[in-house]
């Protein structure tokens, strides 16, 4: 590919650890919460399908995320929360809510090598403050042309990416761990999409994925430099 091309990066659990803190919060909740019949498993489950509902709602984020921890804990507890316990469950983000993260290995690296070729973008979904808060602790911004933070990932999203910056889809890649939001809706608008899975991808970001020619399947981003 010698000609210059569009890379857009999606951020979390594709350019920092993320859902891995989420994941931990939750163990340290069901733990807490120590239910007498139903197991971390079951709990899961009931907190996928609150979440279902309080993402539209809420939007995504630590702050919907703890939400839905305290809709989980009034409906197995079958009563409300006390104001102490509220506290409690607040304290479960406290990690994301201080915007800790972790870069994936090479990143710094690959950015840099891909920003002499290529035009790099950013395009997170979540929570504004929350978002830009890890973009600056991870000191990344510099990398990319622009970033932008949306509030969820849907095809007409990157149509307006594409509108935004007259990019050529045909020749804009969107690179990201999950099917749901950023593979499936950017292929969906035109674009090529390479899919880095995340052990910890969050389970309402996952989906199948057909097989596509336009999707490149990789296993780490630092492969990325071996195919622009």
């Amino acid at each position: 590919m010698p000609d210059r091309l569009t890379l857009v990066f999606d951020a979390d659990d594709t350019l920092w650890e993320n859902n891995v803190l989420f994941e931990r919060a939750f163990a340290a909740f069901s733990a807490w919460l120590a239910h007498p019949t139903l197991d971390e498993a079951a709990i899961r489950a009931v907190l996928n399908e609150v979440e279902r509902a309080t993402v539209v709602t809420h939007g995504y984020g630590t702050l919907s995320f703890l939400h839905a921890l305290q809709v989980v804990f009034e409906r197995l507890r079958e009563r409300t929360a006390t104001v102490d316990e509220v506290a409690e469950i607040q304290a479960f983000g406290a990690a994301m809510l201080r915007g800790d993260l972790e870069l994936v290995p090479g990143v710094v690296e690959t950015l840099t090598e891909l920003g002499t070729r290529h035009d790099l973008l950013l395009l997170t979904k979540g929570d504004v403050e929350e978002q830009q808060r890890k973009i600056d602790a991870s000191t990344l911004a510099p990398h990319f042309r622009s970033t932008h933070i949306v509030p969820d990932k849907h095809v007409d999203t990157y149509r307006r990416l594409v509108g935004e910056h007259d990019l050529d889809p045909a020749r804009t890649w969107m690179i990201g761990n999950s099917p749901r939001s950023d593979i499936l809706p950017a292929r969906a608008a035109g674009m090529n999409a390479v899919f880095i899975p995340n052990p910890y991808t969050w389970e309402l970001e996952i989906a199948e994925l057909p097989h596509d020619e336009g999707v490149l399947h990789l296993t780490a981003l630092t492969e990325l430099t071996k195919h622009f």
